[in-house]
């Protein structure tokens, strides 16, 4: 069952091919300060149904993350990432990290918040 996200003006819309079983929150100080959930992706499993010249992007430090938003209202939509499930990017197995907050009709309570410490370990 697909669900649907979106930013806050809808300008943003995007897709992913199920709820997430568990969503994180990052303790480093972008993910801090942007308040995300993240939901995470094959790449397969995430489509953008919007034009991408809607979406705007930063990077930051290593410039490994490309962090996206909604160039109309700023809302932090999605980010594409190497995984970093070992601890160092694995640049062959590319992740689309989903703010889950913007899930459309999905109940975020009902899903186990994990903590990663990412204010310590980049």
């Amino acid at each position: 069952m697909s669900i649907t996200g979106s930013c806050h003006c809808k300008a943003t819309v995007f897709e992913v091919t199920a709820a997430p079983a568990t969503v994180t929150r990052c303790t480093c100080s972008f993910c801090s300060k942007r308040g995300a959930l993240w939901g995470y992706y094959k790449p397969s499993q995430f489509t953008l149904k919007t034009p991408r010249e809607n979406v705007a992007t930063y990077q930051w430090g290593s410039k490994t993350v490309k962090h996206h938003f909604c160039a109309t209202c700023g809302c932090g939509t999605f980010t594409d990432t190497p995984d970093f499930s070992t601890g160092t990017p694995d640049f062959d197995n590319p992740i689309v990290s989903v703010n889950s907050r913007l899930l459309d009709d999905f109940d975020l309570d009902a899903v186990e918040v994990i903590v990663i410490d990412g204010k310590n370990l980049w």
